[in-house]
């Protein structure tokens, strides 16, 4: 697929536009982000209930599930920047209330910091599709797996910086004015974005017909049997991962002893191993055939997973965790980044909103349900278990992909049709 012959868009200079789109995302990240740990650790202390905790990433997560096949068909057809800048707003607009909410009473209320929750996944359902349909188009085909891993660099950077900032500002600042940081975020987020030059696509201005555009992008998804095996395995490994990280901070506080700082470490050390396989992706992202990485980061994954649900709850125990997370967020970009790259390549960019929107919602509909129970289950047998169960059940999957040839063999198919569709089109 050439982007620029499908889109009609001049990427003369597109180092220079991919850079300040970045950076955008960087600046608007990493504020949201300070406030998002911010949030989880005042619940952590206000309530130490692990049911909270799963309540509050509920929440988080069921508009990603019912909303987002849905937010696809308005991707394709809405104007990408003023999508992304209205869905900025909403952010910061939401974080105000809350702000002065907890400014005039005494502490927070536990429904409003619900609500907050909810409305920034809201936000987030619909710029997640709208950011990844961007990039195929902003940058040459042959670039888009390294620039895949600088986003991820730049995601990753935003989680290292975000919960070590976060524990220091929530020692020592108050948190209702915390929380306005999210304000900044947006207002320096927007202030460089308009100076981005998206690519309109070929649906852009076309009626949206959300029933049935919603089925398209599911029967497209369908219809490419090897993406949609790996979508499925995707929601298990969803099921079985996202319970054991809801847990994080219980994990370090409870199980470990811990400190809220050792918390926050925690969630930089993971973040630092995810940067540097960014790293690795963004420079050397050209594998020939990009299903090895991803199948060598399910097992890496579950097995530092397993390994940490079997470690003893004592600071000595906190120090192997600590080592254990530095390597799974090592592996996690070859799986999260190189399966992006692939689905881009995969649908013409006037499709790609409607598939990603679907396949969003079913990678994250499984999370809810294990949540459900995550909680209860930790309260009653104890939040290392969860990592264990998670552990197995990552390896489990990998092994599933392996043993499915369209999903183990689909990035080689892929390049195949990609290179004969160039020499039709040359």
């Amino acid at each position: 697929m050439n982007t620029q012959q499908s889109t009609g868009f001049d990427l003369k200079g597109w180092q220079k536009n991919i850079g300040l789109f970045l950076s955008g995302q960087f600046l608007s990240g990493i504020t949201s982000m300070v406030v998002q740990y911010a949030i989880i650790w005042y619940l952590t202390k206000e309530t130490g209930s692990a049911t909270v905790l799963s309540l509050a990433t509920l929440l988080g997560m069921i508009p990603m599930v019912v909303l987002s096949p849905f937010a696809g068909p308005f991707v394709d057809r809405l104007d990408k920047k003023k999508l992304l800048i209205v869905t900025d707003c909403i952010v910061a607009l939401f974080a105000l209330v809350l702000s002065i909410t907890g400014t005039l009473a005494d502490r927070f209320p536990l429904w409003l910091v619900f609500v907050s929750l909810f409305m920034r996944s809201v936000a987030q359902t619909f710029q997640m599709p709208t950011i990844q349909s961007i990039l195929p188009q902003m940058v040459p085909e042959s670039e888009l797996t390294r620039v895949n891993g600088q986003l991820g660099m730049v995601q990753s950077a935003n989680m290292i910086i975000a919960p070590a900032l976060g524990a220091f500002l929530f020692a020592f600042v108050p948190m209702n004015f915390l929380i306005l940081l999210d304000v900044l975020g947006a207002i320096l987020g927007i202030s460089l974005l308009l100076f981005v030059r998206i690519p309109k696509t070929q649906a852009l201005g076309e009626q949206v017909h959300l029933l049935t555009d919603t089925k398209q992008g599911f029967a497209l998804l369908v219809k490419n049997k090897g993406i949609w095996y790996i979508t499925l395995l995707g929601s298990a490994f969803t099921l079985i991962f996202m319970p054991a990280v809801s847990m994080y901070p219980l994990m370090t506080l409870e199980y470990f002893q811990g400190t809220v700082g050792q918390a926050g470490l925690i969630e930089v050390v993971y973040s630092v191993g995810m940067l540097l396989g960014g790293v690795v992706i963004g420079v050397f992202g050209k594998w020939k055939n990009r299903m090895t990485p991803v199948l060598f980061s399910f097992f890496v994954i579950g097995g530092t997973f397993v390994l940490s649900g079997l470690l003893p709850g004592n600071q000595r125990g906190f120090f192997w965790f600590v080592v254990l997370n530095t390597v799974a967020g090592l592996a996690t970009p070859f799986y999260s980044t190189l399966i992006m790259a692939m689905i881009q390549q995969s649908y013409e960019p006037q499709y790609l909103g409607r598939v990603l929107g679907v396949l969003n919602s079913l990678m994250s509909i499984t999370g809810p349900v294990g949540l459900i129970f995550a909680g209860p289950l930790a309260d009653r047998f104890g939040v290392e278990k969860l990592f264990v169960i998670a552990g197995v059940g990552t390896i489990l999957c990998g092994i599933a992909t392996f043993l499915i040839p369209v999903a183990r063999n689909y990035d080689l198919d892929l390049q195949q049709r990609l290179a004969e569709k160039k020499e039709e089109q040359a």
